[in-house]
């Protein structure tokens, strides 16, 4: 016989489904997936996203590619700037604004510095025939697009692409204008009449028409280009010097226009590396095909053997040096060190005995590690503070299975399951996914972070919830199956890592940028900056789910696209947020990290405050066994740890205080993350009663740091041939090897450094 609240259920999700309960309305129309349910359109008052009119005809048809560096055309009638590195590129009603941006160091109320590279003083590059028209993108491959600037029968298209330092210019009739922000003086003037290069404020700018071309001088910021019938293109390009070599190579690859742009990945798993293969398409407007001149940023060639030789000059940018390379194509190899869910059971030492009690302690919390108020007035109720608490329940729930307490694990899994299951199964007036065909993507109400209006951070909002059920399914697979609930997660998995190209339900890889190497946050490009990213570790926290995810369930490409996500972004990550290289950051700059991460900006600040504790950890959390990725650089850990006393006390000594938050908020975060370089250290600084993330508790916080006390910090030399793998080192020598296998039948691991590791269907093997 069901019972009454199973009754109740049925009856309410028959009501919903006829769209009789108030808020839901026939409008909505609700689809079932599974045991799940989505909805069509939004209930009641909440608004749909946005609509991204700035496309053409074509790309109307496709999933609106928000999230990207060049988002703002979609979105935005006067677009913003595109920081396409080393250029940026601006559209307006004046015709095509090109420039090369030029360090500017900002000084702050922070009493640090920020870094800025501005479009400013831009070229502008119009037609003479006709004016320009509203900008719409056009076409787009991985790291290139094209934007339309039509009117009526008249067309002018310009192509750009991530690292290239040409603007390429097509108009369907008339000549061109070229206008100066300043009186231009012209260099380098040799046999090649096609060639204008001119020297403006300390910047070389070079324009490359077709053969037959005249330039002529219109006053000294002014100038024309006559271009022969049927020859309606140029390129536009700044140099990074005025050597004449410089401007012969640019000459040779002016005129190979790019097409189409690729990024291939490869997840190599007996060599636990993951090989991306950048290959750009190009059609040579006149000409020998001479192929493109491609700009690669610091993670690409730094420590790059296949292109070392082959590298010719470089730009200063907000990236650090982008270094030019003749080639249609490159490799970048990245190792992949691999994670385990969890880490193993601590079973002796003096920090045993708090463990258990702190696991008592959050056990008989645990229904208040989820937030369950439905109430839209309740910010921690939103898509994000909910992954976040089931997150924290599941990563909770594998300590306590790990210390041997089945009876906590269960009722873990139990709370964790019955959340995800009010928000996919439909049942929540207030708290629901809408599929959205119109734009191409899937949304959650309530709107919070402007996570539906601005499309903001859907990956850090879905990968808590990808992860929370690849841990549910490592303990039930039934559970994940398509016709339960793994389909409402495998839409999730698809609004934010969609491996097709050219799809009309979700873009290709909506928050990544390839060629950049991490991710962005913003959904429509709002600002002048361009596009940002804040939390780099939360985007590594989506990877490391779906990973996890594709293990689970058996899809190996969605493994191998983790992989390869996971990889990518963390090397970004050690570059463009913490510059452990020392190849990025500018002498001028005074912190140690970077916290916001924009186009053409970082800072060391956040969105909501500038609290140090706060803007040192976004970068951190959630800290899971998936963040040994930190560990890398143990002396930038105590480096950064050593900065925050310092930073604190500048933050008191201008009048700020803790009134609103603990003076030791994330305490959890910091011991965690110094535990990475000294777990000793770490055990000693953290206070079982003091501060604890939202994300995160006391038990997990302790499990992590006497763990690693027990096994050693993360040990990068040796990797493994699953990509569920882990190694430390302690002081002493020793290595703990770990290695979970969540197939149905055993796994015989190889590590690199010869060791075997025999580990049995959906368990984790340990050995030393």
């Amino acid at each position: 016989m069901p019972t009454v609240r199973q009754l109740f259920d049925l009856f309410r999700i028959l009501f919903v489904a006829c769209g009789l309960i108030a808020g839901a309305g026939a409008g909505a129309q609700p689809v079932k997936l599974g045991a799940g349910t989505y909805f069509l359109a939004p209930k009641g008052k909440d608004a749909p996203p946005p609509a991204a009119p700035g496309r053409t005809e074509a790309m109307m048809k496709l999933a609106a590619p928000t999230s990207q560096w060049y988002s703002t055309l979609l979105f935005n009638p006067e677009p913003e700037a595109l920081f396409v590195q080393p250029l940026t590129v601006r559209t307006s009603k004046a015709g095509l604004e090109v420039a090369l941006p030029s360090k500017t160091v900002v000084p702050t109320e922070r009493k640090d510095v920020e870094i800025h590279y501005p479009h400013r003083d831009p070229i502008v590059i119009s037609p003479l025939a006709f004016a320009p028209g509203p900008a719409k993108l056009a076409r787009r491959g991985d790291w290139s697009i094209d934007v339309s600037m039509g009117q009526g029968a008249d067309e002018m298209t310009v192509s750009v692409a991530r690292g290239m330092p040409y603007a390429q210019v097509r108009i369907s009739r008339g000549d061109v204008r070229v206008r100066l922000p300043a009186a231009g003086e012209r260099v380098g003037a040799g046999p090649d009449a096609r060639v204008l290069a001119l020297r403006v404020g300390g910047k070389t700018y070079a324009l490359f028409g077709p053969t037959g071309v005249a330039w002529e001088s219109v006053s000294a910021t002014e100038w024309v280009g006559r271009l022969p019938a049927g020859k309606g293109y140029l390129s536009a390009a700044a140099l990074p010097d005025d050597k004449p070599e410089t401007l012969a190579l640019f000459t040779r690859h002016a005129y190979a226009f790019v097409t189409d742009s690729r990024v291939d990945w490869r997840y190599d798993s007996a060599a636990s590396k993951v090989v991306s293969t950048f290959t750009a398409t190009t059609q040579p407007m006149e000409g020998a095909d001479n192929g493109p001149l491609l700009g690669l940023y610091p993670h690409q060639w730094f420590n790059n053997a296949s292109v070392a030789d082959k590298l010719g000059p470089a730009f200063e940018t907000v990236r650090g040096k982008i270094r030019l390379l003749a080639a249609p194509r490159f490799e970048v190899t990245t190792v992949y060190n691999g994670f385990v869910p969890h880490w193993p059971g601590v079973t002796a030492g003096p920090g045993l005995d708090q463990l258990t009690d702190l696991l008592k302690a959050d056990l008989r919390r645990r229904r208040e590690l989820i937030p369950i108020k439905e109430n839209k007035d309740n910010w921690r109720v939103s898509a994000y503070w909910q992954g976040k608490g089931v997150a924290r329940a599941t990563q909770l729930m594998a300590v306590a299975e790990q210390q041997g307490d089945m009876t906590g694990r269960d009722q873990l899994l139990a709370i964790a399951k019955e959340r995800m299951e009010f928000w996919f199964g439909g049942q929540g007036s207030a708290s629901y996914f809408h599929l959205d065909k119109r734009l191409g993507t899937v949304v959650t109400y309530p709107d919070e972070f402007f996570a539906v209006e601005q499309m903001n951070d859907h990956h850090f909002h879905y990968g808590y919830w990808i992860r929370a059920a690849a841990e549910i399914a490592l303990r039930d697979p039934k559970w994940a199956a398509k016709d339960q609930w793994g389909g409402m997660v495998d839409l999730l998995v698809a609004d934010i890592a969609t491996a097709e190209r050219g799809r009309a339900d979700f873009p290709f890889l909506r928050n990544f940028d390839p060629y950049e190497g991490h991710s962005w946050a913003s959904g429509v490009g709002l600002g002048e900056w361009g596009n940002n990213q804040e939390s780099s570790s939360e985007a590594v926290n989506a990877w490391a789910g779906l990973i996890l995810w594709g293990e689970v369930t058996g899809n190996k490409a969605l493994r191998d696209l983790g992989v390869y996500m996971y990889a990518t972004e963390t090397d970004a990550i050690n570059h463009y947020w913490f510059d452990i290289h020392g190849l990025v950051f500018a002498p001028e700059y005074k912190n140690v990290e970077v916290s916001m991460l924009f186009g053409g900006k970082y800072a060391h600040n956040t969105w909501w405050t500038d609290e140090p504790r706060q803007i040192k950890g976004i970068n951190l959390l959630p800290v899971t066994t998936a963040s040994a990725y930190m560990g890398r650089e143990p002396k930038f850990i105590l480096r950064s740890m050593g900065t925050l006393e310092g930073d604190t006390q500048l933050y008191l000594s201008r009048g700020k205080g803790y009134s609103d938050v603990p003076k030791d908020i994330w305490q959890d975060i910091f011991a965690k993350y110094l535990a990475l370089a000294d777990p000793a250290a770490a055990l000693a600084k953290w206070d079982r009663w003091g501060s604890v993330e939202l994300g995160d508790t006391r038990s997990h916080t302790l499990h992590w740091m006497l763990s690693l006390q027990a096994m050693g910090t993360p040990d990068f030399s040796v990797s493994a041939d699953t990509p569920l793998h882990a190694v430390f080192r302690r002081p002493d020598g020793q290595k703990t090897y770990l290695a979970y296998n969540a197939s149905a039948a055993p796994l015989a691991v190889r590590f690199s450094d010869g060791k075997v590791l025999t580990v049995a269907p959906g368990s984790l093997a340990r050995s030393n």
